[in-house]
């Protein structure tokens, strides 16, 4: 599954319709985190999600968009195994 969705992205993977809609919610919070209002959440929730699900996934979400974005404004290169 890692390789695919490297490889490929979440669109079209072989994921539930929640996990994809958790996949649709994640791109759409790093992408366009100003247009994210309750009805994103609400969205989530008839998909199955729990709150405290939801709330996991915004952090880790938005963890990774703040160190990609400290990363890159600072220069920091990767790793020579992530290149």
């Amino acid at each position: 599954m890692a390789d695919w969705l490297e490889g490929k992205g979440y669109k079209g993977a072989p994921l539930s319709p929640a996990e994809l809609a958790l996949c649709a919610w994640g791109e759409k919070l790093t992408l366009t985190p100003g247009a994210m209002d309750e009805s994103d959440v609400d969205a989530l929730r008839e998909c199955g999600w729990s709150d405290l699900e939801i709330h996991d996934a915004a952090q880790v979400v938005a963890y990774f968009n703040y160190i990609n974005r400290i990363a890159d404004g600072l220069g920091v290169d990767f790793e020579e195994e992530m290149k």
